[in-house]
């Protein structure tokens, strides 16, 4: 994609802020322009589909259906625009933007019934059964192509936008490290700016311009494309309108972070007030109709899987058991759902002995935290190294989902021992108990063994303050490229 932009160090004077705030930009409108061709191809190609079995040819239709199937890209392009598929702000989103896709296969598709309907004409019926729907589902793969294109792009340091960050040191910093985490959002933090008494010269290897009235100097000396501003008391409502103003002078965009971190935008809803602007946060969804359909959807699976890989899981059972003398199953107590406990069952991996090596074992341990992982295990069998690879050790989990006990998807079951030693004050290890286990999670397709304890930990309670169907769908997903891929996987 040319025109990239990587994040580079501080751009001096106005006219040479807003010229590299134009530039960042570049890469914007370039990824517009391929989505808008990406738009228009799909259409046109959906166009011809219905032309094959009406016609068996679609190299000479008749001339309704001609102008109907060079006129669709135009059509395409409307309502994805009306839809807000060209918003620039949710490049690179993922849901957001294919929601407004989909929102505009479904406006178009029932813009042309009604005119169909209307109208009696009828060659307009093959293109609502057949060319819309496939107009959608084309462009949904193209725009996913588009962003996983970008995202690859932003791993090397390009097509960013260039943030300064803005608030109190403590907000600031874990602002900074959200961030840090993935560069799929698009946001580099390049300069902070603090307010209180005490600031720093640097946050987190950020530059600190200290007082909250040099926001704009940040700006243009670093090129700034956006403001992300964190809750400061400092900076009261006539101020922030003050903040906003200076910025529409440089072109830079505005964002205000409300304190509340891994709560997903659908449990977010911003309603105005008295003239200002609340965010209502509701509650995770961790009870009612959609857990008790989801329970039922578990079992259901489970027990059909159970059926269809039974004799996979004989056949491992016995793999096992003749590749190093012992049981097939290993079983552990665990904590489940509001911390019942539970006997999980997997495939013995470990020789039979792997508790009482553990101890001497102790000082090998290369996760942090309470948890216990070492590449190249001594204690992993023969076969039991090749089970985790594949995963396949889980299989006797499905069990555990049928009775129950835990979910196709939700955080991995621990024993009672790492919360005995996580601090009593620690919330986030606690809520994980909130929700049901899993056979898969959220940790798992997101680095498995090779994640920090604190962060699994905050993948889990992020899982269960949004948990949703599509979310676990996703998370589905994702997991049969982590075991193909075998990443974190030891």
């Amino acid at each position: 994609m040319s025109g990239d932009t990587v994040v580079s160090g501080p751009r001096r004077g106005l006219a040479r802020g807003r010229r590299v705030s134009q530039d960042g930009s570049a890469w914007t409108s370039i990824y517009l322009r391929r989505a808008g061709a990406a738009d228009g191809a799909c259409a046109l190609t959906a166009g011809f589909i219905p032309l094959i079995p009406r016609f068996q040819t679609w190299a000479h239709p008749p001339l309704p259906y001609a102008v109907l199937t060079v006129g669709l890209p135009l059509l395409w392009w409307m309502s994805v625009a009306l839809a807000g598929g060209y918003d620039a702000r949710v490049i690179g989103s993922g849901p957001g933007e294919y929601r407004r896709i989909l929102n505009a296969g479904v406006g178009l598709i029932a813009a042309t019934a009604i005119v169909s309907y209307g109208a009696r004409v009828g060659f307009a019926r093959d293109y609502v059964v057949i060319a819309l729907p496939c107009t959608t589902l084309l462009d949904l793969s193209a725009r996913h192509t588009l962003r996983k294109r970008l995202h690859r792009r932003r791993r090397r340091g390009a097509c960013m936008q260039r943030a300064i960050a803005v608030g109190q040191t403590e907000p600031v910093a874990g602002l900074i490290a959200a961030l840090g985490r993935d560069t799929n959002h698009g946001l580099c933090i390049v300069a902070a700016c603090l307010g209180g008494e005490q600031v720093p010269r640097e946050i987190m290897g950020i530059p600190v311009y200290a007082g909250l009235e040099r926001v704009t100097a940040a700006v243009v000396d670093f090129g700034a494309d956006t403001v992300v501003m964190m809750t400061c008391p400092e900076l009261s409502g006539p101020g922030l309108r003050r903040l906003a103003w200076q910025l529409e002078e440089t072109g830079t965009q505005l964002c205000l972070a409300p304190a509340l971190l891994d709560v997903a935008g659908p449990r977010t809803t911003l309603r105005a007030v008295g003239g200002l602007p609340l965010v209502h946060v509701d509650g995770p969804d961790l009870a009612g109709l959609s857990q008790t359909i989801k329970g039922v959807l578990d079992r259901v699976i489970a027990g059909v899987g159970l059926v269809l890989l039974a004799p996979v899981v004989a056949g491992v059972a016995l793999a096992v058991m003749l590749t190093d003398p012992g049981p097939a199953l290993f079983r552990q107590t665990r904590l489940g759902r509001h911390g019942r406990r539970f006997t999980l069952y997997k495939f013995r991996t470990m020789v039979v002995n792997a508790e009482e090596l553990k101890a001497q074992l102790q000082a090998a341990n290369q996760v942090n935290g309470v948890l216990f992982k070492i590449h190249k295990d001594p204690r992993l069998t023969r076969i039991g190294a090749w089970l985790r690879r594949w995963s396949i050790d889980e299989l006797p989990q499905l069990v555990n989902v049928l009775r129950g006990e835990m979910s196709l998807v939700g955080p991995r079951p621990w024993t009672a021992r790492p919360y005995q030693e996580a601090s009593a004050h620690d919330d986030a290890v606690w809520r994980r108990l909130a929700v049901k286990p899993g056979v898969t999670g959220l940790w798992q397709v997101s680095g498995r063994a090779d994640l920090p304890w604190e962060e699994s930990v905050r993948l889990d309670m992020r899982y269960g303050e949004n948990w949703s169907f599509a979310v676990d769908l996703r998370i589905l997903w994702r997991t049969g490229k982590v075991v193909i891929w075998r990443s974190g996987a030891y």
